[in-house]
Parts: structure tokens; C-alpha cells; sequence
């Protein structure tokens, strides 16, 4: 029966996010942070080993966390879910980031898209705010809710929760930066084999629900292998396609300066773009938790031998 509670748990629990968002103050993802950040004030070492024992530490914590949620049942795994997903926060400041833009100010904007992103956004212009967050809500469409939902349908509150803590480890350590380029490679690389269906998954989704499969399936083909990242490249290929317009160009961070290939044809990203990336986003978000709900509870079905 662990089966169904589960596909019941899951399902509440993007429910719950659709409905009620992240908390403003509490947050238990927050809290993570917290205490791995406390935990790397006394292991960091610029070594791979540290970093490496420092990574398995974390999402240790989290897998154990999901344990402790999956013995409670249903009403565990929804927790862990909730805890886990973050695409209705991420869709409402988009919408709020365009609202700014629509409203002139330009300064607003930028400092909503700085809780975004980790770019310096002081100097950016519409097109570059709207592209930086086209880009998070691409990426994070991804990871903050298709991916956490595909570890959730292979391992339950376990696999919602481990996953959920190497994210939050990559995006703490996992920079290119001198501090972190050893300490942070072992979180880097876990985050981006744990990512790498979930992301594929997201652009099919993002070709079937746009409507515009051939434009997604030529950006992913033509431009996402050139993105540092193996698997952002695949996600903002995928909307760039499917929105028509052009993401990556130059983009600065604190620790330096990197050339993005370019993705998609198109003009550049404005406010109205914005909005339908933030559409988009949650129709890829019903979307997976719908199929993971329902693969979850097929393979109740299959075990109980009614198929």
C-alpha cells in the first residue's frame, strides 16, 4: 500500500503548492541551508574529498528526512513534496518581474530578478532582465518541479527529499567560482546526473504543451549541447523554441564574466515573453504532477497484479 499512499501524498502535495506557495519565513528547504551552510564553515578545504564528504553529508540529511516523511504515509509524502516543489513561487514572480516592466520601473524589476538569478542584474536593461528570468523560470521549471517529481515517482519522500538537497547544494557550492571550483564540483556533478531525465523530460513537455514541437525539437537539437550546462542548455533550448525568441548572450556574475551560446531565433526577450514563459511553466507543472501521480499509482496497480 506504501504505493498508493504515495501517489495520494504526491498529489496532495502539489496541490498544496499550487494553492498555498512557498512560506515566506520558515521554510524547511531554508533551514537545509542553513545548517549545511553552518556544516561548510568547518569542513571546507579547496579539495575534491571535502567537497565530495561535504555533498554526501547534505543529501544524506535530506534522503534520511524523506524517510522519516514516507513512514508517516500519505500525509508525509504530501509534506515532502510540498517541501520539495517551488514552481508556483517561481511562475508568480515572474508575473511579478513583468508587472514591474509594464509599470516602468526598470529598478524593481531588477531586484525581483535578483532573487532569481545569480548574475549581477544592476546594469540590466528589459531584455536583459526578462531574458535572465525566461532563463531561471526555464531552468527551474525544471528542477523545482519535474525533476523533484520524477525522484518522487522512482523513491517516494526519500527521493523527493534527497533530491531536493542536492539542488540546494549545487546552487550554494556548485559555482565555477575560486572558492568553490574543488569544495563545490562533487554537488555540481550530482546535480547534473540527477537532473538529466527530469530535464529531457521537460522539454518534451514544453514542445507537447506549446504546441510548437518542431521549433523546441530544433533549438534542443541545434543549440543546448553548446551550454555549459548539460542540462539548463536542454531546458532553455526548449522554451526559447517554443516562445520564438533568443536566449544567452554575455552574462556576468560576481566571480566573473561567461559568453552563453546563443539559443532559439528570435528577437530578444520583453516583458510579454516573460509573461508566456510564466503560462508555459505551469502548464508543464500540472503536467508532471499529474504523470507522476499517475505512473506512481500504476505501479501500485501492477503490483497488485491488476493491469
Amino acid at each position: 500500500m506504501q504505493l498508493t499512499a504515495d501517489a495520494l501524498g504526491i498529489s496532495a502535495g502539489a496541490v498544496a503548492d499550487a494553492v498555498f506557495s512557498d512560506p515566506r519565513r520558515g521554510h524547511p528547504v531554508a533551514l537545509f541551508g542553513t545548517t549545511v551552510a553552518a556544516i561548510e564553515k568547518t569542513t571546507y578545504a579547496d579539495s575534491r574529498l571535502r567537497g565530495a564528504l561535504f555533498a554526501a553529508a547534505g543529501i544524506g540529511i535530506g534522503v534520511c528526512a524523506g524517510i522519516v516523511a514516507r513512514k508517516a504515509g500519505a500525509a508525509g509524502t504530501a509534506a515532502a513534496t510540498f517541501t520539495a516543489l517551488g514552481g508556483t513561487s517561481l511562475a508568480a514572480i515572474g508575473d511579478d518581474i513583468a508587472d514591474a516592466l509594464d509599470a516602468g520601473d526598470i529598478a524593481g524589476a531588477r531586484a525581483l530578478v535578483a532573487g532569481l538569478v545569480g548574475r549581477d542584474t544592476t546594469l540590466l536593461d528589459e531584455a536583459g532582465i526578462c531574458r535572465a528570468a525566461v532563463e531561471s523560470i526555464a531552468e527551474n521549471t525544471s528542477d523545482a518541479t519535474v525533476a523533484p517529481l520524477f525522484w518522487g515517482a522512482v523513491a517516494g519522500a526519500p527521493g523527493l527529499l534527497g533530491y531536493r538537497a542536492a539542488n540546494t547544494l549545487d546552487a550554494m557550492v556548485g559555482y565555477r567560482s575560486p572558492r568553490y571550483q574543488r569544495f563545490g564540483w562533487a554537488s555540481a556533478r550530482i546535480d547534473d546526473v540527477a537532473n538529466i531525465v527530469p530535464a529531457r523530460l521537460t522539454a518534451v513537455l514544453v514542445g507537447v504543451l506549446s504546441g510548437a514541437p518542431g521549433p523546441v525539437w530544433r533549438a534542443v537539437r541545434r543549440d543546448a549541447a553548446a551550454h555549459p550546462s548539460p542540462n539548463a542548455g536542454v531546458v532553455e533550448a526548449a522554451f526559447a523554441g517554443a516562445l520564438g525568441i533568443t536566449l544567452g548572450g554575455r552574462t556576468v556574475y560576481a566571480h566573473g564574466t561567461e559568453l552563453r551560446p546563443t539559443l532559439g531565433d528570435g528577437r530578444p526577450p520583453l516583458a510579454a515573453d516573460l509573461r508566456a514563459a510564466t503560462r508555459l511553466s505551469r502548464r508543464v507543472q500540472r503536467a508532471s504532477a499529474v504523470a507522476a501521480s499517475l505512473a506512481v499509482a500504476r505501479g501500485q496497480f501492477r503490483s497488485d497484479g491488476v493491469v
